[in-house]
């Protein structure tokens, strides 16, 4: 056989027996003829001891071996704590190269920085780095803890076509030509909605897909051409129903990939998320609430503030930030499509400062601080 063990399985409970391994080498240490070789393969790392200075030789780091040796207790005071197979080392009795490398156009070491172009070009590379790597296998493991979930609810996985027709949603879609019918397209999906609507019609009544969707649209931090998306659809039911299967995913998410047990889930109506955060998916970690002014400035002069909605959020402490850190906030909005930033200082003599202050009829600043609920030296 070409591997009988993991490298990363090897336990002490392994010491005596004889083992065949494959992988790639990591570090290497050369001490007095003989060579101590760290052979990394998908399930993690353990130490090879190869005493033939010959073939020690002419090893380098990322060539990939097969090692056939025996496994052993390290001795006293070597062991490494820091990985599951720090107790035992594997002495060689034979290393087959199975692929040499050559020079590497960077370290495969998760604590070394690599620029994101370099690693794209390199993805291969990139994914033997345990960091990257983990996040594919965690992916997997999310796909497989969801499906576990919705299949003990009687769900069907079903596929729908990537190749359809047009359908208006949220952005332009990718279109493909038809090479039998010049002038006609195929577009690529945004989601697969119109196909489970259809599936419902059809009395298939629970349905889900790890779907792939795609998008012609701008990158953002929460965009991306193609991407993968948990669709799910449901007949018969009503919110409860729909909540009860998130919450269930999404605790069997967390046990399953983090080990941690999520307790009851807080809901919140869109209605409160936009009034209290004016976000429909807020940041719960960020306890700062939007306090509503439309009604307290409903007979103001200041133009800005002759708005359908008025709202005001207080930093605490935030009247001691310089010109220049308002400066930056003030282009940041503008950045995200808004036409400036409105705020005020409230000193330690309860004075109001800042640009807009001055716009403020005196009952406005006298009030506002007791309506915001802000104390001296916060800002709004």
């Amino acid at each position: 056989m070409l591997r009988t063990t993991n490298a990363g399985a090897l336990r002490l409970s392994d010491a005596g027996s004889q083992v065949t391994l494959a992988g790639w080498v990591g570090k290497r240490r050369d001490h007095g003829g003989i060579a101590f070789l760290d052979l990394r393969d998908s399930t993690g790392t353990v130490q090879v001891v190869v005493r033939d200075e010959a073939v020690a030789g002419e090893l380098r780091s990322e060539f990939c071996l097969q090692i056939i040796g025996t496994v052993e207790a390290r001795p006293a005071g070597n062991e490494n704590p820091e990985i599951q197979t720090g107790e035992i080392e594997v002495i060689a009795d034979s290393v087959v190269v199975l692929s040499k490398s050559a020079p590497l156009p960077f370290p495969i070491d998760d604590a070394i920085t690599v620029g994101e172009e370099t690693r794209l070009k390199y993805r291969y590379l990139d994914l033997r780095r345990p960091a990257a790597g983990n996040i594919l296998r965690m992916r997997s493991d999310v796909n497989r803890l969801a499906r576990e979930v919705l299949h003990d609810r009687n769900f069907v996985e079903i596929e729908t076509p990537t190749l359809t027709r047009s359908t208006p949603e949220g952005a332009r879609d990718f279109l493909v030509p038809v090479r039998l019918q010049p002038g006609h397209w195929y577009a690529l999906p945004q989601s697969p909605q119109l196909f489970k609507q259809l599936l419902m019609v059809a009395g298939m009544e629970r349905y889900y897909q790890i779907a792939r969707c795609y998008r012609d649209e701008d990158f953002r931090k929460d965009r991306q051409p193609e991407f993968t998306q948990l669709d799910i659809e449901m007949s018969f039911v009503e919110q409860e129903d729909i909540l009860e299967v998130g919450e269930a995913i999404v605790r069997s998410l967390w046990q399953g990939t983090l080990d941690y047990t999520i307790g009851d889930i807080p809901r919140m109506t869109y209605f409160d998320a936009m009034d209290k955060y004016g976000s429909d998916k807020p940041d719960l970690r960020f306890d700062i609430e939007l306090s509503d002014c439309t009604a307290y400035f409903k007979n103001t002069e200041f133009r800005v503030f002759q708005n359908e909605y008025v709202g005001a959020v207080v930093m605490p402490g935030g009247a001691d930030q310089p010109r220049r850190a308002f400066d930056a906030w003030q282009e940041w909005a503008k950045q995200r499509g808004a036409k400036g930033l409105a705020y005020v200082t409230f000193d330690a003599d309860g004075t109001l400062g800042g640009p807009v202050a001055k716009n403020l009829s005196d009952e406005e600043r006298s009030g506002l601080a007791a309506h915001l609920g802000a104390k001296p030296g916060d800002c709004a």
